[in-house]
C-alpha cells in the first residue's frame, strides 16, 4: 500500500502541473490571437485552484494510481470564444496546438533535469535522491502522454480542432457536428481498454508513440548526463 501511496504522491503532482500549464497555454495562446477572454475571466493563472476540476484533476487520476491503470486526467477548460480571434479557422488549430505544445516544452525540461540529476546518482546518492530522479523521469513521461493524447482527433480533444480547421469547410461542418458524441468515444475507449485489456487499444495505438517519443527524450537526457 505504501507503495502504492507513492507511485501517487509522484504522479499526481505532474499531473496537475502538466493540466494547468497545458490550459494556460492554450489562454496565452488565444490572448496573443486576439481573445482576451481567458484573461478577462482570470484563467490566466498558474494557481492551480483556477484550473482544478475535481473529478478529472483529482479524483479519477488519484483512483488510476492507486488502481495502477493508464493515468490521464482533465481541468476545467480555459474558455476561448473563436468569433473573438482575428481568424477563427486557423487561430482555433494554433490555440489547440499551444496545449500540446507546452507539454512538449514541459517534458524537454524534465528531460534536461533528469541528466543532470541522473549524472549525480551514485551509490551514496540513493533514496529520497533516487525517488526524486524517478519523479523527473515521470514527468517526462506523463507530460509527454498527455501531450501525444490530447493530439487524438477526438473531439474535443486538440487533435479535433487541428484536423477541423484543415478540413475543407463542408466536411469540417460534417465533423464538427460529431462534437457532441466525442467523449462517448472517448469512455468507450477507456472502457475497452479495462475490460478488453487483449484488444490492446490503448497499447498498441497511445503506448507506442509514447514509448517512441520518450526514447528521443531520454537521448536528450543522456547528452546532458554526459556532459555534466
Amino acid at each position: 500500500m505504501s507503495e502504492t501511496l507513492i507511485y501517487a504522491a509522484v504522479l499526481i503532482p505532474s499531473l496537475i502541473i502538466a493540466i494547468v500549464f497545458h490550459e494556460v497555454a492554450h489562454g496565452w495562446a488565444a490572448l496573443a490571437l486576439g481573445d482576451p477572454t481567458a484573461k478577462e475571466r482570470n484563467r490566466l493563472s498558474f494557481n492551480p485552484i483556477r484550473h482544478v476540476d475535481p473529478v478529472g484533476t483529482l479524483l479519477v487520476p488519484g483512483l488510476l494510481a492507486i488502481a495502477q491503470g493508464p493515468i490521464f486526467g482533465w481541468a476545467k477548460p480555459v474558455p476561448v470564444v473563436a468569433q473573438r480571434l482575428r481568424n477563427p479557422r486557423y487561430g482555433m488549430m494554433l490555440v489547440a496546438a499551444a496545449g500540446p505544445a507546452m507539454n512538449f516544452f514541459l517534458a524537454l525540461v524534465g528531460a534536461v533535469l533528469y541528466g543532470a540529476l541522473f549524472a549525480g546518482l551514485t551509490n551514496e546518492t540513493q533514496g529520497a535522491y533516487l525517488t526524486f530522479v524517478e519523479a523527473v523521469q515521470y514527468f517526462v513521461l506523463i507530460n509527454i502522454f498527455f501531450g501525444l493524447f490530447n493530439l487524438l482527433p477526438i473531439p474535443p480533444f486538440d487533435g479535433s480542432h487541428i484536423v477541423e480547421g484543415l478540413l475543407p469547410t463542408s466536411l469540417a461542418r460534417q465533423y464538427r457536428a460529431l462534437r457532441p458524441y466525442g467523449m462517448l468515444a472517448f469512455f468507450l475507449i477507456v472502457a475497452l481498454s479495462w475490460f478488453a485489456p487483449g484488444l490492446g487499444v490503448i497499447e498498441n495505438v497511445i503506448i507506442p508513440p509514447v514509448f517512441w517519443v520518450m526514447e528521443q527524450y531520454m537521448a536528450v537526457s543522456a547528452i546532458v548526463a554526459g556532459a555534466s
